[in-house]
């Protein structure tokens, strides 16, 4: 089949990898220059099944509360004139239960856990290892560290439930924890402890997502860049083609992976899809000739600031913010997290020459991703992945080309399948 895939983000170039990898056609639409050019590009760029536990937890309503009055909160309420923001935001107060937070996270981390099962077999395959894939990958796993003992046994038995569903987890006391990385030495009375997970791991996800569509090009694939999708065009049950500035562009299938432009599109076409942008901050700082930067990736727990290595550049993330489409940042927004990480890693980079980002995260209330048919048999969704969108991307596309193929994808996929 001809197949058009709507999105050049990580889910939509290893949407395409994937489809090709499965014998068809594929083009790919993408309105920036390159791909991976939005929130692909100033992610966390962790692969971190560890970190599957959702947002609509129920802590959440009371942090968001806080955040009306409170700067430095993890999650960030902004009052807006948008009404879709309300009605997402009380679709998401209703998943906030104990039990919904506890299902949706086992949910989450089984498809995370897969889909870094799935990013293994595409980087250890035989015709991958021939072609140009570094992304400055660093697979020593990922330290989850606390500040204090009763946050570090509280975080231990949060973090019970993922290892029941097969996440590798070890405690470590302050010593180990600066035994791994001896680059926290300056922080370690500040550490009380830390779970590390050995199976996870960072990589960067812009320099995976362009390489692997240099790979989908040279095998065939059209990437075309620079194409905005104006909208879509429909015949009873079935999208017919796909209008964009530089005409219609028509095939058999199509993959919406526009992340949070897919709620929007969709509504054209009689799609509701609880989809909203929840902005996040990063900065990538060189390490410049700093002598002690980050072994690997870390977050720390009590101020919700994670830090990645990428090579030669360090990737710091922070504060989940609902704030619509905004993309606006000051230097004081980054404020926080480069104090906090200065603090942890004062000999780990060049903080005087950061670049501050913000970009949007495509949110759903469950914090799950959509995927699957609705009333248009040859649209497939593929779309809402979240604040671990590199993490769940890779087997997201496997399921997607899976469904399209009418196959049974290798995981259950209830409560995901639209």
């Amino acid at each position: 089949m001809r197949i058009i895939v709507l999105g050049g983000g990580v889910v939509g170039v290893t949407t395409a990898y994937q489809l090709q990898k499965d014998g068809h056609e594929v083009v790919l639409l993408e309105k920036n220059p390159q791909v991976a050019d939005e929130t692909s590009w100033g992610n966390a760029g962790m692969i971190a099944p560890g970190h599957s536990f959702v947002w609509s937890s129920p802590k959440a309503p009371m942090i968001l509360l806080k955040s009306l009055f409170l700067k430095d909160q993890a999650l960030r309420f902004r009052l807006s004139a948008d009404p879709r923001l309300y009605a997402w935001s009380w679709r998401f107060l209703l998943e906030c239960t104990a039990d919904k937070a506890k299902r949706n996270t086992l949910l989450k981390h089984r498809l995370a856990a897969y889909s870094q099962a799935v990013l293994r077999e595409v980087i250890g395959a035989e015709d991958i290892a021939r072609e140009d894939l570094a992304y400055d990958r660093n697979d020593r796993g990922i330290l989850y560290f606390h500040r204090s003992q009763q946050a570090l046994d509280a975080g231990i038995a949060n973090m019970r439930l993922l290892e029941s569903d097969g996440q590798l987890i070890k405690v470590l006391d302050r010593d180990e924890v600066v035994a791994l990385d001896p680059a926290l030495g300056h922080a370690r009375e500040k550490i009380a402890g830390a779970i590390w997970c050995p199976t996870d791991e960072t990589g960067d996800p812009a320099k995976f997502t362009r390489a692997l569509a240099a790979i989908v090009a040279r095998r065939g694939g059209e990437i075309r860049t620079g194409t905005a999708i104006v909208g879509l065009e429909t015949s009873g049950d079935a999208v017919t083609g796909v209008r964009t500035g530089a005409g219609t562009v028509k095939g058999d299938a199509y993959v919406l992976a526009m992340g949070t432009a897919s709620a929007g599109l969709a509504r054209t076409v009689g799609i509701a899809l609880p989809i909203y942008p929840i902005k996040g901050y990063s900065l990538t700082i060189p390490i410049g000739g700093q002598p002690r930067p980050p072994a690997l990736g870390s977050v720390d727990e009590h101020n919700l600031v994670a830090i990645s290595r990428f090579g030669d550049r360090i990737r710091v993330t922070a504060t989940a913010e609902f704030a619509g489409y905004d993309k606006s940042h000051t230097p004081s927004d980054f404020a926080f997290m480069k104090r906090v990480t200065q603090e942890l890693y004062p000999e780990g980079a060049d903080y005087g020459r950061a670049e501050m980002w913000a970009g949007l995260r495509p949110m759903t209330p469950t914090n799950l991703p959509f995927f699957g048919r609705r009333h248009l048999g040859n649209l497939y969704l593929n779309t809402g992945h979240g604040h671990i969108g590199w993490t769940m991307s890779h087997g997201s596309a496997r399921i997607t080309a899976d469904l399209i193929a009418g196959r049974a994808p290798a995981i259950p996929v209830d409560g995901l399948v639209a």
